[in-house]
């Protein structure tokens, strides 16, 4: 059998960086061919000079096609060869409808110029089905949830009807029911003869998913595997390079005495229906050296609810906060902040540190109080005080004047943990805090997480991997449709019981 896609000796080079060195590989028609490894193994950037976007003329090494070699200068060379991208960072017009955003670049053209709207529509409609998505082809894309976003690219790139579909962390954004609906599109795509080049950190869905895994690490390939070879932990070691040893909690250290952090009937209104409540009624408390997970599907109120006690969004309509047993009242992160809290929010890019700047500006950003004399900024408090977090928390980096944008998910992750770490909370909330990352970072950040628990730190985590929450949380809160569902210690809750608590049974 032919391959439908060869790439032979690519090799990549950044000013200091061997990005990619030598890589070779070969996928067939109608086959899922996964390609995983830590963050910086170089899978991006091979994915980015196959689509184009990085031109024939920055690397060496050949692109073949169905045996005919090809040269691409412009993502919309590879497009015209067959390949379609779904990246990782939803790229969609927000306000436009979803048809127009499925078609951009791709109209439907009747007599001339004359735009087909109907069959627009029509297809728009029928691609939407494809992927699960129960919505109107003329509803505008501001309107969508960020996993209705992360389907609808899904359904662009198939607009396009691609001989290689290529998924960068497709189900990063999506419910559970949302990946069983892409991995039947992927299904009936291979069924069709098109092939998937899938990238994704959850290994159990590469696992399922994949003919054929190859691990990259440090810009080489480390091995190819096929489905029926694969050993999970022999994976894992070739992706980090040092033998695998899942995460265990081997400490802790609650004091029992008193809580750090308690809310007492916290209520907030839908905000565009008043008669229905985001949250209603949450009543629970953190000891001090205690991880709390707060277990829930996606819309169950986990977000909404630390992102309101936190003063961002979502303001209360009832309901008491009390840390160290003092009520509080806090209408703004400035305010949160001042009482201790620090928040990790699920979106690290939207809202977590600010791209345009370095490593050093990102930490001090939030504590410049700490750093300045008489309102001015000393340099070198700003200097040792971000280098000490750099260095404690190995961020990965030339320097801490390196750009945000140049460092891998996990290194963005802890640069950001490191920015509320240096303003010292009583209580930090994480949520999704090993998103987007590779298993080497999350052993890294667990341990993390443990140790500032054991040094006395309440930590509040929300996830959506079950073996996560069950390794790291002391004690358990399941909400569902925004009301507490249980309340339980490590050990009564397993995950049949959570699931069956989540969907309100």
């Amino acid at each position: 059998m032919q391959p439908i896609l060869t790439m032979q000796n690519i090799t990549k080079q950044f000013p200091g960086v061997l990005a990619l060195d030598d890589v070779n590989f070969s996928v067939n028609p109608g086959e899922v061919y996964s390609i995983i490894g830590s963050n910086g193994a170089g899978k991006s950037t091979l994915m980015k000079v196959l689509s184009g976007a990085y031109s024939s003329n920055t690397y060496t090494g050949k692109i073949f096609i169905d045996g005919r070699e090809v040269s691409f200068t412009t993502p919309t060379d590879a497009e015209n060869s067959g390949i379609a991208m779904i990246y990782q960072e939803i790229s969609l017009m927000l306000d436009m409808d979803i048809a127009e955003n499925i078609f951009m670049g791709n109209i439907p053209i009747w007599k001339g110029d004359i735009i087909d709207s109907k069959k627009m529509y029509r297809t728009a409609s029928e691609l939407l089905e494809q992927v699960g998505l129960d919505l109107s082809p003329r509803t505008m894309v501001r309107s969508l949830s960020a996993s209705q976003q992360q389907m609808l690219c899904i359904a662009k790139a198939m607009a396009k009807n691609p001989k290689i579909l290529v998924l960068d962390e497709p189900t990063s954004t999506l419910t559970e029911t949302e990946v069983k609906y892409l991995f039947d599109v992927i299904e009936k795509l291979k069924n069709t003869g098109v092939s998937c080049l899938y990238i994704s950190h959850k290994l159990d869905e590469v696992f399922a998913l994949s003919d054929h895994i190859m691990v990259m690490r440090d810009g080489k390939v480390q091995g190819v595997i096929e489905k029926a070879d694969v050993e999970p932990n022999r994976v894992i070691s070739m992706m980090i390079g040092q033998q695998y040893t899942a995460f265990e909690r081997s400490k802790e250290n609650i004091d029992e005495s008193s809580n750090t952090f308690e809310i007492k009937n916290y209520s907030v209104r839908h905000p565009y229906n008043p008669e229905e409540s985001i949250l209603d009624h949450i009543s629970f408390s953190v000891k001090k050296g205690e991880i709390l997970g707060l277990v829930g599907l996606v819309g169950s109120g986990r977000s909404e609810l630390v992102t309101s006690i936190f003063g961002y969004k979502h303001k209360a309509t009832s309901g008491e906060i009390l840390i160290e047993g003092e009520k509080v009242l806090i209408s703004s992160p400035l305010q949160a902040k001042h009482y201790g809290l620090g928040l990790l929010t699920e979106d690290r890019k939207l809202n977590g540190f600010v791209g345009l700047m370095d490593i050093r500006e990102n930490i001090t950003l939030p504590n410049l109080k700490m750093i300045s004399q008489g309102g001015i900024i000393k340099n070198e408090n700003e200097r040792t005080s971000s280098q000490a977090f750099k260095e404690s928390l190995s961020i990965k980096a030339n320097s801490i004047y390196t750009n945000l944008m140049t460092l891998s998910g996990g290194n963005q992750q802890k640069v950001v943990l490191g920015k509320w770490l240096m303003s010292q909370p009583k209580v930090l909330f994480l949520d999704e805090p090993t998103r987007g990352i590779d298993i080497g970072a999350k052993y890294e950040i667990y341990k993390l997480i443990e140790n500032l628990a054991y040094d006395g730190m309440s930590v509040i985590i929300i996830s959506s991997e079950w073996e996560e929450l069950m390794n790291l949380c002391d004690r358990f809160v399941v909400l569902a449709k925004g009301k507490i569902a249980a309340t339980m210690k490590r050990g009564e809750l397993d995950e049949i019981t959570a699931n069956h608590l989540v969907a309100g049974l």
